[in-house]
């Protein structure tokens, strides 16, 4: 069994690298982070001399957990290139059996964009991942997400860097559209050899009710921020799951990036076409060190499953993925409560009686009431097994309407009635 990865000839021990973000900006961090084992390291974008406000960061809490959506308004490296491409040097010297990305962002002239690649190619690196996607700062100048949320300057950058490349180049597409698709495509067809996404979402995360100014704070003014972290996931899964499925997309490997805490998240999104997977905000909060737990996760999942390497499952989610139009209208699900699980708490039943379809019957009773599900009545929406805090409490269980399948395009057809659910 082994998590090694190939992605377009750069080889690593395991699918998780660093993105590019704080923890990859200098030489000190990139080798704490794979003393501690990680499988390899997205350098932060370099490009031209910026100069980064304070503060920076900003969090979304919920529900007692901290940090489960990040904000930042930092821009691209601001420490000297010199100083960087030393620093990426000594680095593979040390490790060079891990991957080295090094994130650019030229300005937008084909001459920058070359000589930028030519002094990164300079330092052995492994590849290069093209960003165009940060969300703050450098759109005003025309680059970042300004390049990502148009196909033909997208297009067009690729092309340049393509003509200089000799490196594998890897796009980074930013959420901030309504569909990173033709993004993707444009890419693609201009020759870069592999995608990422998703890059931070365009954000405010909230307002201080002081001093009446969003977070974070910078001289009593703020600015929209990239948001990122668990709150991401979903956003990012399906982004990455329209690039697994659209023809001229799936044809270049992927690192899939957005939220990726744990072992699971990171195999999500290997079954939705990631061949690495890219961490910060985990890292950030959590430190180099959830590299264990997020390779032991992975290995031990994968031995219960019989895979034995990453190729086994990458992708295996994506056929799954159909049209509304094409779902069984004849499969049928009806809630179960399992009444030696309950703990009487009646939140589902105030769930399903205020916001969904009143398919749970109360029974009052001394010292405690009883649910039961109205089956007649039950929709099989999941709710209340969502709102349950008891695991496995209330179980969904299948009730087919029908034998035969039958999705909505052949029901209408058919000419069959609707009913009320």
């Amino acid at each position: 069994m082994s998590l090694a990865t190939n992605f377009l000839g750069i080889h690593s021990p395991n699918p998780y690298w660093l993105a590019s973000a704080p923890p990859t900006d200098k030489k000190i961090n990139v080798l704490r982070a794979l003393e501690a084992g990680w499988g390899g390291i997205v350098w932060k974008t370099l490009g031209s001399q910026v100069k980064n406000v304070s503060s920076r960061y900003s969090a979304v809490n919920f529900n007692g957990t901290r940090v489960m959506g990040f904000n930042n308004i930092e821009l691209i490296s601001d420490r000297p290139l010199d100083i960087n491409l030393k620093e990426i040097r000594e680095v593979l010297k040390e490790f060079p059996d891990r991957a080295m990305i090094v994130s650019l962002m030229a300005d937008n002239d084909r001459k920058s964009w070359h000589e930028l690649i030519k002094k990164v190619e300079d330092t052995g690196a492994h590849g290069l991942e093209l960003n165009f996607g940060c969300p703050h700062g450098m759109t005003e100048r025309g680059m970042g997400a300004a390049v990502g949320q148009d196909p033909e300057i997208a297009r067009m950058v690729v092309e340049w860097v393509m003509e200089a490349a000799t490196i594998p180049v890897i796009t980074k597409l930013t959420p901030n559209v309504h569909s990173v698709v033709p993004a993707g495509k444009a890419v693609v067809e201009a020759g870069t050899n592999a995608l990422s996404l998703i890059n931070t979402i365009q954000s405010v995360t909230g307002i201080d009710l002081d001093t009446f100014v969003p977070n974070p704070y910078v001289a009593g003014k703020s600015v929209f921020g990239g948001y990122c972290g668990p709150a991401v996931k979903p956003i990012a899964l399906k982004f990455l799951a329209t690039i697994s499925q659209n023809p001229v997309t799936r044809k270049v490997p992927v690192s899939g990036i957005g939220g990726i805490s744990t072992w699971k998240d990171a195999v999500e999104f290997m079954l939705l076409g990631s061949t690495s997977v890219q961490v910060c905000t985990a890292a950030m909060k959590h430190g180099f060190r959830i590299i264990e737990d997020l390779c032991d996760g992975m290995r031990n999942w994968m031995e219960e499953k019989g895979f034995e390497t990453t190729t086994d499952f990458i992708g295996k989610s994506v056929p799954t993925l159909t049209q509304w139009e094409d779902l069984d209208i004849n499969y049928h699900h009806i809630a179960n409560i399992n009444q030696d699980k309950c703990i009487h708490c009646g939140l589902c039943y105030i769930a399903c009686e205020d916001a969904s379809h009143q398919s749970i019957a109360l029974e009052y009773g001394k010292p405690y009431n009883k649910y039961t599900i109205k089956e007649e009545e039950c929709v099989g929406c999941n709710l209340c097994q969502l709102i349950c805090p008891v695991t496995n409490c209330i179980t969904m269980v299948e009730h087919r309407v029908a034998p035969e399948y039958l999705n909505w395009k052949d029901y209408q057809q058919l000419g069959l009635p609707l009913n009320d659910h």
